[in-house]
């Protein structure tokens, strides 16, 4: 089977921009992990810092 030039052309493009929507797919998930994760580490250091207050009221 032989393909036109602009068969070829054409195809290349097509892959060319779904790798590149595949990327920013892949990077938005990135972003949206890490914010997680921020959420997460300040959730727990939140957490630490009422334990740390709560003990030291109790000590009052």
């Amino acid at each position: 089977m032989n393909i036109s030039p602009s068969a070829s052309l054409y195809l290349h493009q097509e892959l060319a921009h779904e790798r590149i929507r595949t990327l920013h797919q892949e990077a938005e998930a990135e972003r949206l992990a890490s914010r997680v994760n921020s959420v997460r580490k300040a959730r727990r250091q939140m957490e630490r810092a009422s334990r740390r207050l709560s003990d030291a009221l109790s000590r009052v």
